[in-house]
């Protein structure tokens, strides 16, 4: 009987262990979700070709139209003068910008002069008995002769008798030892050619100043030229005269200009051509960089598009039945953040805005919010 019973629970323990055991595999597996492809929401718009204006954006450095590089063409020490030659400071056209010591030099320059007079005074009495008729045009010049102006042009020959006369008494080689000089004069004396204002200064009041030596830079701050490089293939798009915009980097704040010169050379490394832009304008200064915009020409049929929707070069993303297909496109124009494109058919619906991770298939629902 013992033996029985033992049996009978044995069977019965073997078959609540099976029971417990699909029981805890049961518990153990998971319910697979039914994978539901979330549609991505997007914002769309619909193409309407017409005329494009292509415009050539280029940046470039702004230069001062009138500039000169001061240099000495002489030597001495340099004078003080009305006005600081530093910087910033401002000169009319025609004052002193620079007087270097010439002291030594005029000197030299009125014992010439003084040399001519002599020679001329000491050829009259036989001058005037070959010459009789021309004696007086050479009375009046003597008559004239000042020291302390520059040496009027000596009378007009009026043969060559009286040249060779004249010759022989050494006055032209007189007078022109004395223009040489006074012409060497001129050159310790720099003028302002224009209005304008120092930008940079190399020298100082009491400073040895040596032949050739770089003095520093005088500009006109009114008016300017901005250089730009434009592509080579619009070039017969430009003329000069065209109107020009521009702007600062920072783009708050325009000005006008119009193109006043196109170089004939094509640069054979960048393939771009240099364009030259004048400018006025409060604001502007030597050496600031700026943006310049330049209508080219008109794509006609075409749409404009932001550069961030084109794929692979030649490609846009276009919705059909709530689906994004790529269509193939023509670019025809690329600028910084835009593309002009054609062979979007009028009506045909594209992304306004890039979707991160889109497919061609991937289905899309259409935000209705504007």
């Amino acid at each position: 009987m013992k033996k029985y019973i033992s049996i009978i629970i044995g069977v019965i323990l073997v078959v609540a262990s099976i029971a417990l055991a699909i029981l805890f595999i049961q518990s153990k597996e998971k319910k697979k979700p039914k994978h539901v492809k979330a549609e991505k929401v997007v914002s769309v718009e619909k193409v309407k070709n017409g005329d494009v204006p292509i415009v050539i954006t280029a940046s470039g450095s702004l230069n001062a139209k009138n500039k000169i590089e001061l240099y000495s063409e002489v030597q001495g020490v340099l004078n003080q003068t009305n006005k600081e030659f530093k910087p910033g400071t401002y000169f009319k056209k025609g004052e002193t910008l620079l007087s270097i010591n010439s002291e030594e030099l005029f000197q030299n320059l009125q014992s010439l002069r003084g040399n001519l007079l002599n020679a001329s005074i000491s050829m009259m009495a036989d001058y005037k008995n070959e010459f009789p008729d021309e004696y007086e045009k050479w009375q009046n010049y003597l008559s004239e002769f000042d020291f302390n102006k520059t040496t009027d042009e000596l009378p007009k020959v009026s043969s060559d008798k009286e040249k060779y006369f004249l010759s022989l008494r050494n006055i032209f080689t007189s007078y022109y030892n004395v223009k040489n000089l006074e012409t060497r004069l001129e050159k310790y004396l720099i003028k302002a050619p224009f209005n304008g204002i120092l930008t940079e200064t190399f020298v100082t009041n009491g400073t040895l100043i040596r032949q050739g030596q770089k003095l520093g830079e005088f500009i006109n701050p009114n008016v300017y030229e901005l250089g730009i490089s434009v592509n080579a293939k619009f070039i017969e798009f430009l003329k000069v005269g065209q109107k020009v915009s521009v702007t600062n980097l920072k783009n708050t704040k325009k000005w006008n200009g119009k193109v006043i010169r196109i170089n004939g050379k094509v640069d054979l490394t960048s393939q771009t051509v240099k364009v030259f832009v004048l400018l006025k304008g409060d604001g502007l200064k030597e050496g600031i960089f700026l943006d310049a915009s330049l209508k080219a020409s008109s794509e006609k049929n075409a749409v404009e598009i932001s550069r961030k929707l084109i794929v692979n070069n030649s490609e846009i993303f276009v919705v059909q039945d709530s689906t994004l297909q790529l269509k193939q496109i023509t670019p025809v124009y690329f600028s910084e953040k835009s593309v002009v494109v054609k062979g979007l058919q009028d009506g045909t619906i594209i992304l306004s805005k890039p979707v991160p991770g889109a497919y061609s298939g991937m289905k899309i629902k259409i935000n209705s919010r504007k």
